[in-house]
């Protein structure tokens, strides 16, 4: 992490006018900026690592600014077809003068948004650009801006410090190594339950949660910070499920692709949720230890969920993803539409039943849902977040 910080700023002469931007930082994402006019810049992101394909996640630091002045910004090189920012959504800004002032902290900017389809590039590629307009709230101030609210591995990190140094939460979360990452980063994982009865440590169910295998879907981080927060909390339901589950949790299973700010893959250049059938330990070790941590569970315990946290960037509420077959068997097990169905009925302003799907696609059979279904497992979930 330490070595992606800036490594030197560029100095402008008085009077010059022209914005500063910087990447070179944890999560950070944008390869080159062109100035087009005085008050107008073309951006072009990075894709990932390894790869000429994902770009969809920027962050990235801008300096040298004028206020009230009507800035317009445009990424040139999207590949999406579609996106929510045709419905709505808006790029995030984050000031620190307005931080250190006002305690005000990431917020949605920007106007005259637009979506659209360009050039083919030199590669034959169709790529597709975001535009917006906007002013900065201070002269001369550091801001940033962002897909969507990052979430970095070290913010994990001293979330896990946190809980480690709580003499409460210590007693009954406990975190270890999952495994290293290819560049060595640690993999964590998470049991949470409180301390069994005499005799009722194996009756209880497991349920296994995981996040950020796409290192660009940042609300799968702050949806599983969420459960955390709440599952760690002192409510009377909390301990009530810490009483009956034993919760195995592993919140960021690609620290190197958030670390170096990409979209989807890892640094092999792969996307993680489609490797959940390989057997390739030293490639993709989060996977291949996670997917093994799963069965030792397994055959300890009954395993009662499995839901695997995602971000979806074309699609809006909050719904799942499960698994069934044609014929659905009557036996002792949930039907896989019960859970969610619980949810829409528990908060329906947020989670959409309707916008569930339980079919398994063929070019869906190496994720973490279906592979865990297969398993054995029949609840077994990926939750999608706008």
């Amino acid at each position: 992490v330490r070595s992606l910080c800036p490594l030197k700023q560029i100095l402008h002469q008085k009077g010059e006018n022209t914005l500063i931007f910087e990447a070179r930082f944890e999560s950070g994402n944008l390869q080159k900026v062109i100035k087009v006019n005085e008050f107008e810049y073309q951006l072009t992101l990075r894709t990932d690592l390894y790869t000429s394909r994902h770009t969809q996640w920027y962050y990235f630091q801008v300096s040298n600014m004028q206020a009230g002045m009507p800035y317009r910004f445009t990424i040139v090189n999207f590949t999406n077809r579609n996106s929510l920012y045709k419905r709505g959504l808006r790029p995030l800004l984050y000031s620190e003068a307005d931080a250190k002032e006002h305690k005000v902290g990431w917020r949605r900017t920007g106007s005259e948004i637009k979506y659209y389809k360009t050039k083919a590039g030199q590669d034959g590629r169709q790529y597709f650009s975001l535009t917006w307009t906007f002013q900065f709230p201070h002269d001369l101030d550091t801001c940033y801006f962002a897909y969507c609210y990052p979430y970095t591995y070290s913010n994990l990190q001293e979330y896990l410090v946190a809980i480690s140094k709580d003499p409460v939460k210590s007693t009954f979360c406990k975190i270890h190594i999952l495994c290293h990452s290819l560049a060595g980063n640690i993999v964590y994982v998470l049991t949470i339950t409180n301390p069994p009865q005499s005799g009722e440590g194996t009756k209880k169910k497991a349920v296994i949660l995981t996040a950020r295998v796409h290192p660009g879907e940042t609300n799968s981080s702050w949806i599983m910070k969420g459960f955390l927060d709440y599952i760690l909390g002192d409510s009377g339901t909390a301990q009530l499920l810490r009483d009956n589950f034993v919760f195995k949790v592993v919140p960021m299973l690609n620290p190197d692709g958030v670390i170096v700010g990409n979209h989807r893959c890892s640094l092999t250049g792969q996307d993680l949720n489609r490797k959940y059938r390989s057997y390739g330990k030293k490639c993709y070790p989060s996977i291949w230890h996670t997917r093994n941590m799963i069965k030792r569970v397994m055959g300890e315990r009954d395993i009662f969920l499995y839901c695997d946290i995602h971000g979806h960037n074309r699609k809006q509420n909050v719904f799942m993803y499960g698994c069934e077959r044609k014929q659905q068997a009557k036996g002792l097990f949930m039907h896989p539409r019960d859970f969610p169905l619980l949810l829409s009925k528990r908060c329906p302003d947020k989670f959409s039943f309707t916008d569930c799907r339980f079919r398994v696609q063929k070019n869906k059979e190496g994720t973490g849902r279906v592979v865990m279904w297969k398993m054995g497992i029949n609840n077994s979930y990926t939750l999608e977040a706008s």
